[in-house]
C-alpha cells in the first residue's frame, strides 16, 4: 500500500467564527475569502495542504444558519453534504461563547454519522479571562468525545501548529488525492470572482453584501504578453445598491477593482487587467434560474 497518507476534513461552525481565516492560516495562503460579515463563504472551497507524506484536503463550508431564501437553503445543504462526505470534521467555535443551536445540531450530525471531530476554539486572543476557556473546554467535552480540543487564534497564529498535528493524526495510508503542489481544486474563475466579492464585503455597507453575485465573463492570458485579462460583472438586487457600488464619480467601483486586481496579481503571479461592470437583478437569491446562471449547482436545489 502507498505509504502516503491523506484525510478529507470539513471545517464547520456558525457564521463569523473564523473558519475561512483558519483555513487560510493552515494553508499559508489565501484561497477562501475573509470578511467581518457573517456568511461570507457560499461555496465549499477545497484547500489542499501537503507536508511530507501527509495530505490534508479541507472543505470550507458556509456558516450554519437558518435559511431565509433559496441561496440560504443552498448554503445549509452544502454544510450537510460536507459533513457526510469526509474523514473528519473540524468544529470551529468562538472562544468564550456557549454552545448554541448551531453547534448542538452539528454535534448531533457527528453522533449520527459516528464522525471523528476536532474542536478548534478560535479567537483566544480576544479572551481576557482564561478561566472562561477552561469552562468552555469542559462543557464541549461533555457534549461529544472529540478527538482533540485545540484553542487557537487565526489572528496571531497561536495553537496552529498543535491543530495541524491533530489534523494530520486523522490521515490514513492510501496515497494523495491531489498533486503535492496543489492549493485548491477551485477553477481560477471562481477564485477571481470570490476575490472581488471579498472586497465588496469589506468596503460596503451591511445591507448590500449578501445581495451580491460576481460572474467572471472573460479570463484569458493576452497573446504574447504576461497579462491576464479579466472581465467581471457584479450583480446586485437594487438600483440604490448599484449607485452605492459605483460611488461618487465611480470612486467605490475603482477601489473595489484596484484591491481585487492586486489580490489577483499576487495569487496568479502575473499582471492583471481587470474590467468590472454592475448590473441589477432584483431578488436573484430567490430565483433558482438566476442562481444557476451564477454558478450554483443544480443538484443543490432538488
Amino acid at each position: 500500500m502507498d505509504k502516503n497518507k491523506s484525510a478529507f476534513i470539513a471545517i464547520v461552525g456558525r457564521p463569523n467564527v473564523g473558519k475561512s481565516s483558519l483555513l487560510n492560516r493552515l494553508l499559508g495562503t489565501k484561497v477562501a475569502i475573509v470578511s467581518s460579515k457573517p456568511q461570507t463563504t457560499r461555496t465549499r472551497i477545497t484547500g489542499v495542504l501537503t507536508e511530507g507524506d501527509t495530505q490534508l484536503v479541507f472543505v470550507d463550508t458556509p456558516g450554519m444558519h437558518k435559511p431565509k431564501n433559496s441561496l440560504g437553503k443552498y448554503m445549509v445543504r452544502s454544510v450537510s453534504e460536507s459533513v457526510n462526505g469526509v474523514d473528519c470534521c473540524m468544529l470551529t467555535v468562538e472562544a468564550g461563547r456557549e454552545a448554541g443551536d448551531t453547534e448542538l445540531r452539528l454535534i448531533e450530525k457527528f453522533k449520527s454519522a459516528k464522525m471523528p471531530a476536532i474542536l478548534a476554539i478560535n479567537k483566544i486572543d480576544t479572551l481576557k479571562d482564561k478561566e472562561e476557556l477552561m469552562k468552555q473546554i469542559l462543557h464541549y467535552s461533555s457534549l461529544y468525545d472529540f478527538e482533540a480540543v485545540v484553542p487557537v487564534s487565526a489572528q496571531d497564529g497561536s495553537g496552529l501548529s498543535d491543530l495541524k498535528d491533530e489534523l494530520k493524526a486523522q490521515a490514513v495510508e492510501g496515497g494523495h488525492f491531489f498533486d503535492d503542489d496543489t492549493l485548491t481544486d477551485q477553477p481560477e474563475k471562481v477564485l477571481a470572482s470570490e476575490m472581488i466579492r471579498e472586497k465588496i464585503l469589506r468596503l460596503t455597507d451591511k445591507e448590500i453584501p449578501h445581495g451580491i453575485a460576481v460572474v467572471i465573463e472573460k479570463m484569458r492570458m493576452r497573446e504574447g504578453k504576461d497579462i491576464l485579462d479579466v472581465d467581471a460583472t457584479i450583480y446586485c438586487e437594487r438600483e440604490t445598491h448599484k449607485r452605492i457600488l459605483i460611488g461618487k464619480n465611480g470612486s467605490m467601483l475603482k477601489k473595489i477593482s484596484t484591491y481585487s486586481r492586486q489580490d489577483m496579481e499576487k495569487f496568479f503571479g502575473c499582471r492583471v487587467f481587470l474590467q468590472t461592470w454592475i448590473k441589477v437583478r432584483e431578488d436573484w437569491r430567490n430565483s433558482i434560474r438566476q442562481m444557476r446562471n451564477f454558478g450554483y449547482s443544480e443538484k443543490d436545489f432538488d
